[in-house]
C-alpha cells in the first residue's frame, strides 16, 4: 500500500448560535490517501484484496481517530473518497469490509454499524460524512454530518479513506427521542 499523505484534523465547537456547548462539541477525523490499489480499471473481484489490506488500513485511521478526539467517542462514521480514474466501488470495497469496519469499532466502543460516505471526487472535492451513535442508531441527537475537504486529495489514481468521531450529539441538540412523536390520526 503507497501512502501519499496522512491527515488529521480536530474541531471543537465552544458555541453555537450566540450559547454556549456544554460539553465542547469535539470532531476528529483521521485520513489516509493511498494509491487505488484497484487501478483504474474494472476490476471484478474487490473483496479478496479489500480482506487483504483492510485490517491495516483501519489500523491506520480508527484508532489514531479515537486518539486525536482525546474523549469518549459517542459517534461515528467512516469515508472513502476516489479519484475521477478510479470508481466509487473501489472505495466502497475498502470501508464495507468488516477487517477495516472492527478495528475502529472496537477502538471507539461501538457496536452498531458505522454509517459511511463513499464518493468519485476531483482533488479537494468535500464529501459529507453521516455519523450515528456508537451504540444505538436511533439516537437522534448524535445523527450529524460532517463535511471532509483534503486540499489536493485524491488525485486521479487516489483513493482518501478515513474515519470520524465526535464526543457528543450535536451541538445544542433538543430534539425528542425517537418514537415520541404521535401519529397525528
Amino acid at each position: 500500500m503507497k501512502i501519499r499523505k496522512v491527515v488529521r484534523h480536530l474541531e471543537e465547537t465552544r458555541s453555537e448560535n450566540g450559547r454556549p456547548v456544554d460539553p465542547v462539541h469535539r470532531v476528529a477525523f483521521v485520513g489516509i490517501v493511498i494509491a487505488n490499489p484497484y487501478g483504474s480499471g474494472y476490476v471484478e473481484d474487490l473483496v479478496t484484496l479489500a480482506d487483504a489490506v483492510g485490517e491495516q488500513i483501519g489500523e491506520l485511521v480508527g484508532p489514531p481517530c479515537v486518539d486525536l478526539l482525546g474523549d469518549e467517542v459517542e459517534a461515528f462514521g467512516k469515508v472513502a473518497l476516489v479519484g475521477i480514474d478510479g470508481e466509487v466501488e473501489h472505495g466502497s470495497a475498502l470501508i464495507h469490509n468488516l477487517r477495516f469496519g472492527n478495528v475502529f469499532r472496537k477502538a471507539a466502543g461501538g457496536t452498531e454499524l458505522l454509517p459511511a460516505a463513499e464518493k468519485v471526487g476531483l482533488p479537494g472535492a468535500p464529501i459529507d460524512v453521516p455519523l450515528k451513535h456508537k451504540t444505538d442508531s436511533k439516537t437522534r441527537s448524535h445523527h450529524q454530518t460532517i463535511t471532509i475537504q483534503v486540499p489536493g486529495a485524491p488525485l486521479p489514481d487516489e483513493i482518501l479513506v478515513g474515519c470520524v468521531a465526535a464526543n457528543a450529539g450535536r451541538p445544542l441538540a433538543r430534539l425528542a427521542v425517537f418514537g415520541a412523536e404521535t401519529s397525528g390520526q
